[in-house]
Formats: structure tokens, sequence, C-alpha cells
């Protein structure tokens, strides 16, 4: 007969309880983990180490973004990823492997740009967010993003034997823009400028990373995530730094600046039936001038695309998509071959009556995104809840 084991109230057979370890510690609550929503951004070295964590620990529900496609190189870096699965999306190959780590996980992909195409409903799900990124453009978005939601998130990033993992809460304290330099600054402007980058262009940048240091810095980032689960506290505010060269590591402290505009999270925020694919931008925009005067606008946050002029011929063609939707060769003139300039578009007065007829999913708005209406200095905002569960799939149930 099996040995029992008593575990503050816990009684289970010898060796049945897959998690009896961790409820060993007298702070841990399982059902905490099971019941926590965790929104995982990358699924590249760092995100493959999340995700291996994550699904070893018991968390019961993780939404997990990338762009990306496997590639030969991934194979010495990520856990997750087989020969078999090059040209596979990584985010899939990804969820498809943490499940088989942890068949009670229920884990939902995402193949897109978060900077472009991930809706701001994601981040309001999620309970925390870890980054597991590359690049400032994509740290700022989801730095906006979780301001925005109010959720705390935890960022990690390395490069040959270093790394570092940070922890944001920019309702109380610094933000990862607060962190940013003057030469952050520039780089990033540098990379939107050039919008319309190729693909093969943007990957002349990527960073040398092994695996050993993206499982250090990534199992820092999910024991935050777990303390903070827990209730417990968190180096909010601080960075870990690991020195692998020498195998030193220390926190630094950031300070909060006053004038950083990502801190304010959306307040009064109205749940719709309809989604982006099916409420119009005319119709959105009467209930926004209902709710708040006939002077109302919308503000859509994202960088929307009205036309590409060609300086060189003197054309411009009218285009209605999101920034990240096009790519380097539609962005260049088809008669002369020249970079177009883009126009582009953040907010909707109703002046465009070529807009108010389309859907929001059609002008480049992503499902399950946050659109604001305002008056002055008033805002209500609106969440597109009818595409919640198409981007949630399971993770809905």
């Amino acid at each position: 007969m099996a040995e029992l084991i008593r575990i503050e109230g816990h009684e289970t057979a010898g060796g049945d309880d897959r998690f009896a370890r961790f409820r060993l510690i007298g702070w841990w609550d399982q059902e905490r983990l099971a019941n926590a929503r965790v929104l995982v951004v990358g699924a590249g070295a760092l995100g493959n180490e999340i995700l291996k964590d994550l699904a070893l620990l018991g968390v019961g529900r993780v939404f997990v973004a990338d762009l990306d496609r496997v590639e030969n190189s991934n194979l010495s870096r990520s856990i997750l990823f087989r020969e078999t699965d090059r040209g596979r999306p990584k985010a899939e190959v990804a969820a498809d492997r943490a499940r088989e780590v942890y068949p009670g996980m229920k884990v939902q992909p995402f193949v897109g740009n978060v900077v472009h195409d991930l809706g701001l409903g994601v981040y309001r799900w999620a309970d925390v967010i870890l980054g597991g990124l590359d690049n400032r453009e994509a740290r700022v978005a989801i730095n906006q993003a979780a301001a925005r939601a109010g959720k705390v998130w935890i960022d990690g990033a390395i490069e040959r034997l270093d790394g570092v993992a940070r922890v944001f809460d920019p309702a109380t304290g610094p933000c990862y823009e607060c962190t940013m330099g003057e030469n952050d600054w520039k780089m990033l402007e540098a990379r939107r400028s050039c919008a319309l980058l190729s693909r093969g262009d943007m990957e002349m940048g990527k960073v040398p990373t092994t695996p050993t240091t993206a499982s250090i810095v990534a199992g820092i980032q999910v024991q935050e995530a777990v303390k903070y689960l827990h209730g417990l506290d968190v180096i909010a505010g601080q960075g870990f730094v690991f020195d692998g060269t020498h195998h030193q590591s220390y926190l630094v402290t950031y300070t909060r600046k006053d004038d950083c505009p990502s801190h304010e999270a959306d307040e009064d925020v109205v749940v719709l039936d309809a989604g982006a694919s099916e409420l119009n931008v005319g119709d959105l925009l009467e209930r926004a001038r209902s709710d708040l005067g006939a002077d109302a606008v919308l503000e859509t946050g994202r960088d929307l695309l009205g036309s590409l002029r060609c300086e060189r011929c003197g054309e411009e063609e009218p285009v209605l998509a999101s920034l990240g939707r096009i790519t380097e060769a539609e962005g260049r003139c088809p008669k002369c071959g020249e970079p177009r300039i883009p126009s582009m578009f953040h907010a909707i007065d109703g002046r465009r009556v070529d807009l108010l007829d389309r859907t929001l999913s059609s002008i480049g708005i992503p499902l399950w995104d946050v659109v604001a209406g305002r008056v002055g200095l008033v805002h209500r905002y609106y969440e597109l809840g009818g595409d919640r569960p198409l981007v949630l799939g399971a993770l809905e149930f």
C-alpha cells in the first residue's frame, strides 16, 4: 500500500502528487498557479525557458505571442524546438511542447507582430506579463500596453554570457521607458523612421546569446512571477543583472521619470459585444459621441497608414492598414522603385467619410483591442469584447 503523505491539509498517495515538493514551501498555493493567467511575449530562447518553467510549475493558462518561425540557429538555444519544427511558427511549436511538459496547462499561441497585431484585451486578461524580446520597439509597445491595462510586466534581456531580469509596475514605480537613455530613444526613432524595413534587414541586428544565460534570466523572471502571483514582494522598479563572464550578480534600482507618459491605466472601460471585424468605424464614433458629446473623436493608439506618396512621381496611393502589415517592397513606388513616404493617422474625427463604413479591422485595428473616445481631457475606452473567444481560443473555457 502506498504511503500517505500529509502536507498542509493535502493527503495524497506517495509519489502521486505531481506538485508535492512545491507544497513543502510554507507559503505555496498550487491553486493560485493553476488558476493564473500569464501572457508570454516572445517564444525564442528566453520564451522557451519561460514556458518550460511555467509548465513545470503547473501554471494553468498561458497565452504566447511571437511573429517568427523556427530556424536552424534556434535549435542550439531553445529547448522546446526540434529539427522537424523548422519553418513552423515559434508560438505554435512552443505551445505544443509546453503542453507535452504539463498536459494540464492550457496554452494559446498567437502568430503575429506584437507591436501592431496584438490587441490590448489580452493584456487586460492576463494576471502578469513576461517578455522574452530582443528589440526596443517591442518592449516599448509592451510597456505601454501593460501600463494601460494596469498590469505588472517582467522583462528579460540576454546578450552573450550576460543578462538582466526587470520587474516593472507602472502604477507605482518606474517603467521600461523610464530606464531608456538618449541613445536608446535615438536608436528607436531610427528604427521607426524605417517603418517599412524588410524582415531581412531587421534580422541583421540579431543578438548573440547562449542557452545557459537564457535559462538563468528566464528562471529569475518566472520566479518573480511566482512570487507576484502569491502576493509576495518582488523586485519592482529594479533589475537583476547577471554577469556571466565573472559569475557575479547584483540588483540595480531605476528611477521613475516625472515626465514619462506610460504610467496611467485606462479608466472607464466599456466592454462591447462586437468585435473589430464587425463594428464599423462610424458606429463606434457615434457611440463615443453619444457617451461624451458631439465633439468626441476616436483615438486608436495605433500607427495606421492612410496613404503612400512617391515624391519623385508625385503620385499618392490610398492605403488603409496597420503600418506593421506593409512590407518594404509594398512601400516602394511601383513605377520608379523609390521608397514612398507613409502618411499615418492615429485619430478619427469623422471628416474622412471614406473611413466611416469600414470595419475597425479593415483599417488596421487588431482583434480584441481597446479604442478610446475623447473630448478634451475626458476619455472613455471601448474594449472590442466580441473578439475575446477568437483570440483566447481554449483559454476562454
